[in-house]
């Protein structure tokens, strides 16, 4: 495809403009730990929900969800709204408090203090190889297949240029340049998707072929789908909605960042309302293009098919700047909870204790160059899959790592009794097990085995832990929900009026509930 000037043009002032922001803020931060980290505990409200959203949408939701709508239907938005219903909710109404109130950098130090630093290096080890091969090394390759796509740019050039231009600043701004570059990126990647769903639109036959289309819609399939069974939401949806959202350090740490509780709470609320506008602009477009692309051999490719098809001069350069912005932003996020977790939960604990300020941001920004090299590694080795939508690849991955760490936070929470070795079993069950059941049962929808090995992870968990002696009441002091006569849930501050989170929470959920009842 060639690209006229002012796409062109477009497309570079963008990468300039993004690149010399985050240039910007890495000079605005200072030289303490938790200002690289955590952005010095300063974030409101908005830029929390912004950024959560800014590095969940990626080139897997442009490239690969469309892809999966346009294979599978109106089904494949479950995965981004059962966050809504699942996973935030999960965050916002449990865990939240905890992180907050313990004043942590990272989420497996909870792990650490409610059952020792085994769980907390587990769990570290388990997270790293989730970001590098998915968050990273899979965004990367998506880029890097669309561009090609696009503009017949080597895939190999492409995912060097993309990963080496976002760990640019991410490395020497930390959290504070993430944030920053987040928000502007989030703006482009919305402007851009709601460019091509028109354009999309306009082209299947206006706003009828969206009501004719939703004719078709479903939000539950039958249980032995291959992909979406309605049984994913009995365990394996549950418990990768409860890690992504509620557990994984690349979207908490956010909150982690927040001036305080109430902040971060109508954070995460302000970022229901995204998840649940942005996954239609992806979604629509791929719903409706079966009316004028009605065989498309490769579903990752239905993106830079509209693109290339669709839009006229100008736009392109926009809509591929969206799709740069979606790919920045999660990479930047990713790599910068790496360089976290290997900072505070490796080299504080074991290989430096006493480490300054000064000396655990140079190890950070050490660590973050390592994890470029490895994602870029990553990306590589998916240059040769293309069998099904790659979303889907995805999700099968993180059904692999996701359930051991699942049970460690909701076992710990929820049940006083948990033992850190009823955690640490369930933990290293879970990758075992898992490809156990790959081997067995391939035939078996994926969310189908996850469910499986969450549950049975639940039950080890559980069955470990009644053979040794449980922590003192005294230990788990703000570590477990309280139960004794204050509710179920942790009390925190009440707020009257349009303050009230509980408010804006009911607005949304209702909002995705009636859809959920309306196509079910």
């Amino acid at each position: 495809m060639k690209l006229e000037l002012i796409d062109i043009a477009i497309f570079a002032i963008y990468i300039i403009g993004i690149v010399a922001l985050g240039l910007y803020a890495s000079k605005q931060s200072s030289k303490s730990k938790r200002d690289y980290f955590l952005a010095g505990d300063k974030l409101p409200w908005w830029m929390i929900g912004g950024s959560i959203i800014a590095a969940n949408i990626s080139s897997h939701h442009l490239v690969g969800a469309m892809g999966a709508a346009y294979s599978k239907g109106f089904v494949a938005i479950t995965l981004e709204w059962g966050a809504i219903l699942i996973g935030f909710n999960a965050l916002l109404w449990i865990f939240l408090p905890f992180y907050i109130r313990n004043g942590f950098y990272t989420v497996p130090e909870y792990l650490e203090k409610r059952f020792g630093g085994a769980t907390r290096v587990l769990y570290a080890i388990l997270i790293l190889f989730t970001y590098i091969f998915v968050e990273i090394g899979a965004v990367l390759y998506l880029g890097g297949l669309t561009l090609h796509a696009l503009f017949d740019i080597p895939i190999f050039y492409s995912i060097i240029g993309m990963a080496v231009l976002t760990g640019l600043y991410t490395v020497l701004g930390g959290l504070k340049a993430v944030i920053w570059t987040e928000m502007v990126q989030l703006g482009v990647l919305v402007l851009g998707g709601l460019v091509l769903t028109f354009a999309t639109i306009n082209k299947a036959g206006g706003f009828d072929a969206i009501i004719e289309s939703s004719k078709n819609w479903k939000m539950f399939y039958p249980a032995d789908d291959p992909d979406f069974p309605w049984t994913m939401y009995l365990g394996g949806l549950l418990c990768i909605s409860v890690f992504y959202c509620a557990t994984n350090q690349f979207i908490v740490q956010r909150v982690l960042a927040a001036k305080n509780e109430w902040h971060g709470r109508m954070g995460v609320i302000f970022g229901d309302y995204l998840k649940f506008f942005v996954p239609l602009i992806i979604t629509i477009p791929a719903l409706v293009a079966p009316a004028f692309l009605p065989s498309l051999a490769q579903p990752d490719l239905l993106f830079s098919t509209l693109v290339e098809t669709l839009l006229p001069k100008g736009l392109i350069g926009l809509v591929m700047a969206g799709l740069i912005s979606a790919i920045m932003s999660h990479i930047s996020g990713a790599i910068n909870s790496c360089t976290t977790i290997l900072t505070v939960d490796v080299y504080n604990q074991f290989i430096n204790k006493n480490a300054t300020d000064e000396q655990a941001i140079r190890f950070g920004k050490m660590s973050g160059v390592a994890i470029i090299v490895l994602g870029i590694g990553s990306a590589v080795l998916l240059l040769s899959y293309s069998n099904k939508p790659i979303f889907l690849y995805l999700m099968n991955l993180y059904g692999l790592f996701t359930p051991g760490i699942a049970t460690m936070f909701l076992m710990g929470v929820f049940w006083k009794r948990t033992t850190s070795q009823g955690a640490l079993a369930a933990g290293l069950l879970t990758i075992p097990l898992s490809l156990i059941m790959e081997f067995l049962l391939p035939d078996m929808p994926f969310f189908n085995r996850t469910g499986i090995v969450f549950w049975s992870c639940m039950l080890v968990c559980a069955g470990v832990s009644l053979l040794y002696k449980p922590k003192s009441a005294l230990q788990l002091e703000g570590l477990v929900l309280n139960y004794n006569g204050k509710g179920a849930l942790v009390p925190f501050e009440r707020y009257k009026g349009f303050k009230n989170p509980t408010l804006w929470w009911a607005i949304v959920t209702i909002a995705v509930l009636y859809f959920y009842v309306r196509y079910f």
